[in-house]
C-alpha cells in the first residue's frame, strides 16, 4: 500500500530485524517461525562483521571446562564493568545455542571426534572453537545463510539504508527504509523492532570492520529516545596487519595461543615487560604495549613471529591466514610479519535489559550494536560470536510476545509525516575517522578528546542545520557517523579514568568512583545528557 502523505510504499509485517550478521539472521530464523519478517542490510547479506570474523566462539563445551571458568574469566578481562547477571546468561546459555547452531548445519572442527578446542589471550582453560581453522565466521555466515532461504516467512531487504525508528505514542512501530538499488522510500510497520546492526569500528582510519560497521543503529536508537551506553570502550585488536587496506587483514588470536610470539621492530621480544601473561595477555594491554614500543623505537609496526609454530600446525590451524599473508608477499613462517593494533570491536551500545528489550516499548536490540554490560571494559576475545546467539535467541524470544499493532497505531504510523533528518556530505566520513584514529584511539589525552568533541561538534551542529526531508542513503549515514563519533568522544571525556580499553595519559589511574557504566539520553540537539548507572544495575532493579 502506499501512504496517504507521500508515494512511500508501506509495508506490514510482523517483525523486522536490522542487521544481517550473526545476531540479526539467528534472530530473525527464530522469529520467522511466529511470523512474517523482513531483514534490512545496508549492502550483500554477507558484508558484515560476522563473515571477517576467524577466531571462533568462546564456549564451554571442551573437556576441563565449565560455564562457572568461562564466566570468571570474562569477568576478569571485563576489568570491574562486567554485569554479573548478563555474564551469567552468556556462558551458561552459550553451550545450548551453539548445539542449535551445530544441528542448523554449522560445521566446526573436531579432533579425535570432539569439537577441537583452542586457547586464546586471557582465556584459563582451551575453550576456542572454529570452522576450517580460521574461517569461523564465515561458516556462520553460510549456515544462516541457508537456514533463512528455506523459511517461508522470511525476507531478505539488501542494499536498504534504514534512516529512522517510527515512534508513535511512545512505541516504536517500525522503520523508515531508503531502497538504494531502486531510488524508493519505504516504510515497514512492525509489531516488534529488532537492531542488530554491528559497532562502529569503520569510525576509525584503520579498522578490521567492514565499512558498513559505522554505528548508525546506535544512531537510529539515539535518535528515538533510546538510552547508549559506554561508548568509550571500543576494543583494538593487536595483531592486524600493518597495511593501508580497508577493512584491514587481520590475524587471529589464537596464532599467540598457539606458540607466535611478538616482536618490536628490533625483532626483540617485549611483551614479559608488560604483563605476567606476556603474549597472552588482555587485548587492551596487548595493544599499548605495542603502542608503546612503536612510539619508543620510532616505527609504525611491531612483529608477529610464526617461527615457533610448526609449519604443519601452521598450515592445518590456520590456512586462510597462510593463504593471506602468502598472497601479499609474506613468507611465513620464516620471516615475521609486520603488525600493529588497529580498531576491532564496540563494547559500548544501546542499552538493555537482559531480555533484549530496550527501554523504548517494541524496540529490541542484540550484538555488537547492544550493551548489556556482558563485556565491561575489555572484552573477552571471541565472546563476541557467543553474545550474538545467546542474546539474538533472548531478542526473539522477547519479540515473538508483542501483541499486534492496533489498528488506529497502524494509520498513525502510515501517514506519519516526515521530519527533516541531519544530513552530512559522504565525504566528511574520512575526516571522523582521522579525527577518530587519532584523538579516540588506543590511548587518550585531555587534549586530544578536547579537540575531538569541538571539532565533531561543530559537524554535528552543521548536520542539523542542513536536515531535510529526502536524505540520500550516504548524506544520512554520514550524518550518523558524525554523531556517534561524537558521543563516543564525549563519553571518553567524561570519563576521568583509565579502564580496560579506555587509556588516558592525564588520567592513567583506574578510580573506584569510575566503577560504573556511562549512560547517555538524548538532550536538545542531539546532545548527551550523562548520568552514571551501576555496576550489575540489572540484579539491583530485580532485587528491588
Amino acid at each position: 500500500m502506499r501512504s496517504e502523505q507521500s508515494d512511500r510504499e508501506v509495508i506490514r509485517t510482523r517483525f523486522v530485524v536490522i542487521g544481517s550478521g550473526v545476531a540479526g539472521l539467528w534472530t530473525a530464523c527464530k522469529l520467522a517461525k511466529h511470523g512474517k519478517t523482513i531483514v534490512v542490510t545496508k549492502r550483500h547479506v554477507d558484508d558484515t562483521s560476522t563473515n571477517c570474523a576467524q577466531g571462533g566462539i568462546a564456549v564451554a563445551v571442551c573437556p576441563k571446562d565449565s560455564p562457572a571458568l568461562h564466566a570468571r574469566d570474562t569477568l576478569m578481562a571485563g576489568a570491574g564493568l562486567c554485569d554479573e547477571a548478563a555474564v551469567d546468561v552468556l556462558t551458561r546459555e552459550g553451550p545450548g545455542r551453539v548445539m542449535e547452531l551445530i544441528e542448523l548445519g554449522a560445521q566446526f572442527d573436531h579432533y579425535d571426534g570432539e569439537l577441537h578446542c583452542r586457547r586464546e589471550a586471557a582465556h584459563g582453560q582451551r575453550r576456542i572453537i572454529h570452522a576450517q581453522g580460521d574461517a569461523t565466521g564465515a561458516e556462520i555466515q553460510r549456515a544462516l545463510g541457508v537456514a533463512i532461504r528455506e523459511q517461508k516467512n522470511l525476507t531478505v531487504q539488501e542494499f536498504a539504508h534504514a534512516v529512522r525508528l517510527l515512534v508513535v505514542e511512545g512505541q516504536v512501530v517500525g522503520v523508515d527504509l531508503i531502497d538504494v538499488e531502486e531510488s524508493r522510500q519505504m516504510r515497514v510497520l512492525a509489531d516488534a523492532t529488532v537492531l542488530a546492526s554491528g559497532g562502529f569500528g569503520a569510525l576509525y582510519t584503520f579498522s578490521t570492520s567492514p565499512p558498513v560497521a559505522v554505528g548508525d543503529g546506535m544512531a537510529l536508537a539515539y535518535r528515538a529516545g533510546a538510552p547508549l551506553q559506554d561508548l568509550e570502550f571500543v576494543q583494538f585488536h593487536p595483531t592486524a596487519l600493518s597495511t593501508n587496506e580497508m577493512p584491514v587483514p587481520l590475524i587471529s588470536e589464537a596464532v599467540r595461543g598457539e606458540g607466535a610470539v611478538l616482536l618490536n621492530s628490533n625483532r626483540e621480544p617485549f611483551m614479559a615487560k608488560y604483563h605476567e601473561l606476556r603474549d597472552l595477555a588482555p587485548r587492551d594491554v596487548v595493544s599499548r604495549a605495542e603502542f608503546a614500543e612503536m612510539k619508543r623505537l620510532g616505527s609504525d609496526y611491531c612483529l608477529l613471529d610464526f617461527s615457533p609454530i610448526p609449519p604443519e600446525q601452521m598450515k592445518a590451524n590456520f590456512p586462510h591466514i597462510l593463504e593471506m599473508l602468502q598472497a601479499r608477499g609474506f613468507r611465513v613462517p620464516e620471516e615475521p610479519v609486520p603488525v600493529r593494533p588497529v580498531a576491532h570491536y564496540t563494547m559500548g551500545g544501546i542499552a538493555t535489559d537482559l531480555q533484549a528489550r530496550t527501554p523504548l516499548a517494541r524496540l529490541y536490540a542484540a550484538g555488537e550494536c547492544s550493551n548489556t554490560g556482558v563485556h565491561g571494559a575489555n572484552r573477552l576475545a571471541s565472546n563476541s560470536l557467543l553474545e550474538g546467539l545467546v542474546f539474538g535467541a533472548r531478542a526473539a524470544l522477547s519479540a515473538e510476545g508483542e501483541t499486534e499493532l492496533a489498528e488506529g497505531l497502524l494509520r498513525k504510523a502510515a501517514d506519519l509525516e516526515d521530519e527533516p533528518l541531519p544530513v552530512a556530505p559522504p565525504e566528511m566520513a574520512e575526516e571522523v575517522r582521522g579525527i577518530m584514529w587519532e584523538h579516540v584511539g588506543i590511548v587518550r589525552t585531555r587534549e586530544g578528546l578536547h579537540k575531538a568533541t569541538t571539532r565533531l561538534g561543530e559537524m554535528l551542529t552543521r548536520s542539523h542545520e542542513d536536515a531535510h526531508e529526502g536524505p540520500t542513503a550516504e548524506e544520512a549515514e554520514a550524518a550518523s557517523m558524525i554523531l556517534v563519533a561524537y558521543l563516543t568522544a564525549r563519553s571518553a571525556a567524561w570519563r576521568t579514568e583509565s579502564r580496560g580499553s579506555h587509556y588516558r595519559t592525564d588520567e592513567p589511574e583506574t578510580k573506584a568512583e569510575w566503577q560504573c557504566h556511562t549512560r547517555l539520553t538524548r538532550g536538545p540537539g542531539e546532545k548527551p545528557q550523562f548520568s552514571r548507572m551501576p555496576v550489575n544495575w540489572q540484579a539491583i532493579r530485580a532485587a528491588n
